[in-house]
């Protein structure tokens, strides 16, 4: 896995001209990166989701797009629309968008969930359909999704079914003060996105991305991915837990994190580390729970501090 953590640690150490002192997240969109998945970058306004989104698009050098959500919008908006040619009187096909490799929905909670609705197709079949007639999407293709809190105003919450086709929830929280004044003096004269190379080729994105499949899980680790998001669903303080799609994210997931970390096998430790990430917007707790404030993010903890971690040769060589 050496070719996969160089390509990871190039990217990463690139975002990071712009995303400073944010390693972790800025990890996490690299990990949503390798297993062809989506993120959702929810924080406050100011803290640099639109940038995160930005730096991946331009270290990759892949063609990038970006919707600005807002209640107006329809769905044609984001995934094209046919026009009626005068001269070859025929329709054409005008795509929106969404027809590229990286798109950044930005405030995607800004838009009616009509709208929001029109993601769906596309996130899941990498593919949209316009007035019967399916377009197959770029590849690589991944969604970025910005949100503000939904206490925020005019914000509209996500459907349950578009939240769980994202791979992971990324949060960048605010900088400490150090960093702060590094961000200032970064940017004095331009801002340092600007001037961000690529560094990484489209092709070496699609070997990472299938060289991160064979990276071993151990059954007892498979298991404890099970368990986890099964707990969830078990739990009393939730109304709905995570879905089968949850264990299959912690699954890829905890494969590119190894491949990060050049190994070629998965540790108990990978998968707690996604738990958050992967489980949290997945899992909704019920009414009398939020009224006392217990979170998602409480819960998933809780669940994860309770489960039994497993023990023994997880590396796959004594099988070997």
């Amino acid at each position: 896995m050496t070719e996969v953590k160089t390509f990871a640690e190039r990217v990463i150490a690139n975002i990071e001209k712009v995303i400073i002192g944010k390693r972790e997240s800025v990890e996490l969109a690299v990990i949503g990166l390798l297993c062809q998945g989506h993120l959702l970058i929810e924080d406050v306004p100011g803290v640099g989701k639109t940038m995160l989104a930005r730096s991946l698009a331009r270290s990759l050098g892949c063609e990038f797009s970006r919707i600005q959500f807002t209640p107006d919008m329809l769905p044609s908006d984001v995934t094209g629309v046919s026009i009626f040619n005068q001269v070859s009187r025929e329709f054409e096909f005008r795509p929106g968008p969404i027809m590229a490799q990286v798109v950044l929905a930005d405030e995607i909670n800004r838009a009616t969930p009509k709208t929001q609705a029109a993601l769906l197709e596309a996130m899941e079949e990498r593919q949209v359909t316009v007035d019967g007639v399916t377009h197959i999407l770029p590849k690589p293709f991944m969604v970025l999704a910005t949100q503000n809190p939904i206490e925020y105003e005019g914000t509209f919450p996500l459907p349950e079914a578009q939240l769980d086709r994202f791979l992971l929830r990324v949060s960048l929280g605010y900088p400490t003060a150090e960093d702060e004044v590094n961000i200032l003096e970064r940017q004095q004269f331009s801002h340092p996105v600007e001037s961000l190379t690529q560094v990484v080729s489209v092709d070496e994105v699609l070997d990472a991305q299938e060289a991160i499949k064979s990276v071993y899980v151990a059954p007892l680790l498979k298991r404890y991915m099970v368990e986890l998001s099964r707990r969830t669903r078990q739990h009393a303080e939730v109304y709905l837990g995570a879905s089968p799609r949850a264990s299959l994210t912690l699954y890829r997931a905890s494969q590119a994190r190894a491949a990060i970390a050049g190994r070629d096998y998965v540790l108990p430790d990978d998968v707690k580390h996604l738990a958050l990430p992967a489980l949290g917007h997945r899992v909704i707790p019920g009414p009398a729970a939020r009224l006392r404030d217990v979170s998602a993010k409480l819960i998933v903890e809780e669940i994860v501090g309770k489960t039994p971690v497993p023990g023994g040769d997880l590396t796959g060589k004594d099988a070997a």
